[in-house]
């Protein structure tokens, strides 16, 4: 009997040593960035708190970068080698291999606010705007809603670089510019300072490629395993949006910093909204990108909006089920 017990022993602290003892895996450490704190990077935040991305075997850090621009030449530099933004396109017509391999936006959902006394987005003319940063989606969204209200920018309406949602409200009380874009989860915070809504971008119904889980194509090649696994993270922290709203609200409140429900439900909500479950990015978005930068970029008008994704990836997904598992768990 003792030498039973000893043996047995034996194979348990053998059985501990091992490296996956347990059930217990190894986690790949990762980054992964993001440029703003807004509706269309909440999924971001919950794949992590949520445990999703270490559900595939990631250990992810999220990093956060100031604005769109910074986040695009940290992925341009492979540190982080995954990023969600929305510059993709422009990045790749300045001949970087950049690649959406998902998307949680097919339009840019901004509102223009402004100060009192602005109530129709005519009065802008002559008026100053503020955007987050030059080269950001929020500058994009500008240029793209004045021509299309046929005011030129930066002579009819003067773009001015203001920095995040708080300086740009700041610089608005203050009166240094008069009217900006917010996404949906800033809009409460400008109605209690008083600033009015006058103009919502998706009254537009413009298809345009927002938002996007982006990395490189030699990342893909080199760690395909990797790039899968933070994008099974990536779908599954839509679907758990769509599907736990509550717990999704508790996490957003942390990377917020609010407890307002009234801030909470507009981010949650729009997102839940506006968000595919199978999040494709958006060629016919990318084309009207390219139409759009084409007197920019001479290159756009011969680039295809296929240069700038990988569908493989999650066209692997929905080939092996994974779509259809996760709308058995959140139904």
């Amino acid at each position: 009997m003792k030498f039973k017990n000893y043996f047995a022993l034996l194979i348990g602290i053998w059985l501990l040593s091992q490296p996956n003892a347990g059930g217990a895996q190894d986690l790949k450490k990762i980054k992964i960035g993001y440029p703003a704190i807004s509706y269309n990077q909440i999924h971001i935040w919950i794949a992590k708190e949520a445990g999703l991305f270490k559900k595939y075997g990631l250990d992810a850090e999220l990093v956060f970068f100031r604005g769109g621009q910074l986040a695009t030449q940290a992925l341009v530099a492979g540190d982080p080698p995954i990023v969600n933004i929305g510059t993709v396109v422009q990045a790749g017509l300045q001949g970087h291999d950049l690649a959406l391999i998902g998307s949680s936006e097919n339009a840019y959902a901004y509102t223009v606010v402004g100060r009192q006394g602005i109530g129709k987005i005519e009065q802008l003319k002559g008026k100053k705007l503020g955007v987050s940063g030059f080269g950001s989606a929020s500058h994009n969204a500008a240029l793209i809603l004045l021509r299309r209200l046929n005011l030129e920018p930066n002579k009819d309406v003067a773009i001015l670089l203001a920095g995040g949602t708080i300086e740009r409200l700041a610089a608005m009380d203050a009166g240094r510019i008069d009217a900006t874009l917010l996404t949906p989860s800033e809009i409460p915070r400008a109605r209690k300072q008083g600033f009015a809504e006058i103009y919502d971008m998706m009254d537009l119904g413009l298809e345009v490629q927002g938002n996007g889980f982006a990395t490189t194509r030699s990342f893909i090649k080199s760690q395909r395993d990797t790039v899968k696994a933070a994008l099974r993270g990536y779908v599954e922290a839509i679907h758990y949006i769509h599907g736990r709203r509550d717990e999704s609200k508790k996490i957003v409140a942390k990377y917020l910093r609010t407890t307002d429900a009234e801030v909470l439900e507009a981010t949650t909500g729009w997102f839940v909204k506006r968000v595919a479950k199978k999040p494709y990015p958006t060629l016919k978005g990318i084309q009207f990108l390219l139409d759009e930068f084409a007197p920019q970029f001479p290159q756009a008008k011969n680039a295809k909006p296929e240069q700038f994704v990988d569908l493989s990836l999650l066209q692997e997904l929905e080939k092996e089920g994974f779509f259809a598992e996760m709308a058995k768990r959140y139904p």
